[in-house]
């Protein structure tokens, strides 16, 4: 079956409604579909995003250019495909982008690494950006929500829960740490520690999975310098981290060095408007500017 013609807003109205545009396409005899066909024939249900949305252009023996190999999926990767994909086809997102300045967050931390030792806990730039993340939560109510499936309620969250990814050898798990925003940093640390050491044994337990208002992909360890993170529904947004870097600054005599970590902020354009999300972003690189902020 060849893919229909449709624009990406009638693809996502189609999800919705439950509709399989492609079979759609095929029972009315045309290629090109538009949103008021979708009212015609609702009993047509979609297949899973993964395998429904522009199926047509997977579907290629590509061993007739060379020589291949076949890897299965697994159910985790699979289930993950899925998400991912109706996550994209469906949230109208906009990635911004900004820079925090973590040079007092190094200092900090390097004043506090007798006592890291002491305590046995390794006290990371995550655990900052996580309690920054946590605080700018508290203070911009609207990132820290879910829309309705219908999308005529916006659910405000009196908690706020960390969706923290992790890269394991099975894929990638989003462990959540609860309450982070009434936990100092020390428990922050010591708790993204142990859900990652789990994660990566498969050890993360139902209940520490989900209910997050928001997630935190890091990808310092790695490298680059910026991405766009796809939102991980019923979160409204997701913020990625890249390596932070020494750039020089203008401070209004002379160039100085200053640590600036990327930041990537993914939103649902639904609740979240630009304006929204350079403020988010603004308030959050303030706190991780002059830690001594966010423990008060």
């Amino acid at each position: 079956m060849t893919a229909a013609i449709a624009s990406p807003s009638t693809r996502a109205l189609a999800g919705r409604k439950g509709i399989d545009i492609d079979a759609l396409a095929s029972e009315l005899g045309r290629e090109t579909i538009a949103k008021e066909d979708l009212d015609r024939k609702p009993n047509i249900t979609a297949a899973p995003a993964s395998a429904s949305v522009g199926a047509g252009y997977w579907d290629v023996d590509h061993a007739a250019w060379g020589r291949v190999t076949e890897e299965p999926m697994s159910r985790f990767a699979q289930v993950a495909a899925g998400n991912l994909a109706a996550a994209q086809a469906l949230i109208p997102a906009v990635t911004h982008h900004d820079r925090a300045d973590m040079g007092e967050v190094e200092k900090f931390r390097a004043a506090l690494k007798d006592e890291s030792a002491a305590r046995g806990v390794k006290l990371t730039a995550l655990a900052f950006h996580a309690k920054a993340l946590a605080k700018t939560l508290r203070a911009f109510p609207r990132f820290n929500a879910s829309l309705s499936p219908d999308g005529k309620t916006l659910i405000l969250k009196h908690y706020v829960h960390l969706g923290i990814a992790v890269d394991t050898p099975h894929g990638l798990m989003v462990p959540v740490v609860r309450d982070a925003d009434r936990k100092g940093l020390w428990v922050i640390a010591t708790e993204i520690a142990d859900l990652a050491a789990r994660a990566k044994d498969r050890q993360v337990r139902p209940d520490e999975m989900g209910g997050a208002s928001m997630s935190i992909t890091n990808l310092g360890g790695i490298g680059g310098t910026a991405f766009t993170p796809i939102v991980n529904p019923p979160e409204l947004a997701i913020l990625g981290i890249t390596r932070t870097e020494m750039s020089p600054i203008w401070d209004g005599e002379a160039f100085r060095p200053v640590p600036l970590a990327p930041l990537d902020l993914s939103y649902d354009h639904r609740v979240i408007n630009g304006a929204d999300a350079a403020r988010f972003l603004s308030h959050y690189a303030a706190l991780l500017a002059d830690p001594r902020r966010m423990l008060i």
